[in-house]
């Protein structure tokens, strides 16, 4: 099959991303990431450390966790449904007024939580309106992180889309490091008191950081790409009236290869950041250290993740991201092997690994990766499909798999070493399997067009 164009036009003339409104749009998509995956991420620290002893208290301590991690995947269940829905209309009438309305549904979602009352207090509406919540978190976010991606992807220049997309991206870790500090925070803060009442703090705080996303995100521009899209389009709203109906029935390869060549990622997240946690607090290492080391871990994915998607820039996404799966999977029973000793530097060290660096890597091309695979009229339905469906499946499953078969193997984790492992070789095989996007092949020419020039 042939590569087909889907970078769209190039309605970016000047090649670099230091314009003013280049900085404005980056530096929406970044803020907005950030402030969702803040709200997002938040739950999961609170799922492991929080929510089995006050949403599941009448429970035994075991089921007690398991349901906490039950009501965090619901959220990832919400994500593709999220992603199906913003991109529906992100494809018909544009990336930012789908964008304003998810982080106002994200704000609502976790203001609330911060609000719910206690089982203790009003029995078993408690756990279902925090499983409601937890959904509406869901479906915002995973509109969230496509809209986001090609507002930064699509006014980008063809030669820098790969490190303009990672800025989405980047919200992901940079979103978690701001909740993982904060959590720390005000539990140092609150003591004892953190269970009853300070937990509340972080979830309510979302508030100020809505605000200020919203004021920035109002002020950045449709994407060039949409806005040429409306103008070729007389009859947008019949051709484009079924986005979705689209990709399924013309790009349905596409949506899997892409599906399973981003689960890596999220698998090494949900076994690394959510079960990982709970294991470490476990085994008896300290609350404040695991989150602290959370917080050093996620610098370290920022980090990777902008380097990741230069070089995706220069030497394509799928060498980046084979580069990090085969890392990922050499990874896999060391950081198992750390996570479970007691010792809290061993696990920083799994982590930091781990979820820092080898995430990154991950990270860093995946946005750029998956949105060159669709063409512009479904960019934002397909690429949503794709990674929203990697996030339930690899992020919203794994802790509770993990914990399961921890249970089926006696107390041992060689079947949880084996299930990663497995999960990052099948992402190997679909980024091979897959073919470079049309704007990395045009970054390289001009890349390599430049160097002609300069020798």
């Amino acid at each position: 099959m042939a590569l087909h164009d889907t970078a769209g036009p190039d309605v970016t003339a000047n090649q670099s991303l230091n314009t003013k409104d280049l900085r404005r749009v980056l530096g929406s998509s970044l803020m907005g990431s950030i402030i969702e995956y803040y709200d997002f991420i938040l739950y999961a620290t609170a799922a492991a450390l929080v929510f089995d002893k006050v949403f599941f208290s009448n429970l035994s301590p075991a089921v007690a966790l398991f349901a906490s991690f039950g009501t965090l995947a619901v959220g990832y269940v919400a994500r593709p449904l999220g992603g199906i829905i913003f991109g529906h209309y992100g494809d018909i009438i544009g990336r930012k007024k789908m964008l304003v309305i998810s982080m106002l549904m994200m704000g609502f979602a976790t203001i609330a939580i911060g609000l719910l009352p206690t089982t203790e207090q009003i029995g078993i509406a408690a756990p279902v309106i925090l499983v409601m919540l937890r959904f509406i978190q869901g479906i915002s976010v995973g509109g969230e992180w496509g809209g986001a991606t090609l507002m930064a992807l699509e006014h980008a220049p063809a030669s820098k889309r790969g490190f303009a997309a990672a800025f989405a991206n980047a919200g992901g870790p940079a979103g978690g490091l701001l909740a993982t500090l904060v959590v720390s925070l005000v539990s140092s803060l609150t003591g004892d008191q953190f269970l009853v009442w300070g937990w509340r703090i972080p979830f309510l705080l979302s508030a100020v950081l809505i605000l200020v996303g919203m004021v920035v995100r109002l002020k950045v521009a449709e994407t060039p790409v949409f806005q040429a899209l409306e103008s070729k389009a007389a009859d947008k709203q019949k051709k484009q009236k079924t986005p979705l109906l689209k990709v399924i029935t013309g790009y349905p390869r596409l949506v899997i290869i892409t599906l399973i060549a981003s689960l890596g990622f999220y698998t090494m997240q949900g076994i690394l950041t959510s079960w990982g946690v709970s294991v470490a607090v476990g085994e008896g290492v300290d609350r404040s250290f695991v989150l602290n080391i959370k917080g050093v871990a996620a610098v370290v994915t920022i980090a990777a993740c902008f380097a990741a998607a230069r070089l995706s820039d220069r030497f394509g996404r799928r060498a980046v991201l084979a580069v990090g799966g085969v890392a990922g999977a050499l990874w896999a029973f060391p950081a198992l092997q750390l996570m479970h000793s007691g010792n809290p530097w061993d696990f920083a060290l799994a982590v930091i690994v781990g979820n820092g660096l080898i995430q990154g890597i991950l990270a860093g091309p995946i946005g750029a990766y998956i949105s060159e695979q669709f063409p512009p009229e479904v960019r934002y339905t397909g690429a949503s499909l794709a990674y929203q469906g990697a996030a339930t499946l690899g992020a919203g499953f794994t802790p509770m798999i993990a914990t399961g078969l921890v249970v089926l193997g006696g107390g041992g984790y060689g079947l949880v070493g084996i299930f990663w492992v497995a999960i990052l070789v099948l992402g190997l095989v679909a980024v091979l399997m897959s073919r470079e996007g049309a704007d990395s092949q045009q970054a390289k020419m001009q890349l390599r067009s430049r160097q002609k020039q300069n020798a």
